[in-house]
């Protein structure tokens, strides 16, 4: 059985929402994608490779419009937080910046990862041999056909 997801239209998010988020803890952020990614690892869905290729290394996702941004470091296989502290001149390994929409279009198949990077729709700052080692792992992710149904049917409640 093949399902069709709703397309992701390209938005952004209110100005007021970044400007209210970039004030607030960037900590939770980090927690649910260790929290994600931690998960996507025991089902399966992650490969193993993700984590030796982020060992020791700090990655940071950062959302543009939504004024979030999330940093994980991968130690002995697990994803952590990182708890980031400007003052002290910190840099990430990584980094991935984009609006929401490229994210979704990327996580739903809806838009090749390379076109999205082509499109600067998101970009990659830092070491960006491991950024494009990410990125590829990212492409070859399949997702087992019950998380396949369970996404799509969560996307059309969320576009209904």
């Amino acid at each position: 059985m093949s399902l069709t997801l709703p397309a992701i239209p390209e938005f952004h998010l209110p100005g007021l929402l970044r400007k209210v988020n970039r004030r607030l803890p960037q900590w939770p952020h980090a927690v649910s994608l260790c929290v994600a990614l931690n998960g996507a690892a025991r089902l399966g869905v992650l490969p193993t490779e993700a984590a030796e290729l982020c060992e020791g290394r700090t990655i940071c996702v950062a959302v543009e419009d939504g004024g979030t941004e999330a940093c994980v470091t991968c130690r002995g296989g697990r994803f952590s937080p990182v708890w980031r502290r400007e003052a002290e001149g910190w840099n990430a390994d990584v980094s991935f910046r984009g609006e929401l929409h490229a994210y979704l279009k990327l996580l739903t198949r809806q838009e090749d990862p390379d076109t999205l990077f082509f499109n600067r729709q998101l970009t990659i700052e830092g070491d960006t041999e491991l950024g494009l080692a990410i990125k590829n792992l990212l492409d070859a992710i399949e997702l087992p056909p019950g998380l396949e149904r369970f996404r799509a049917r969560f996307l059309a409640q969320k576009t209904a």
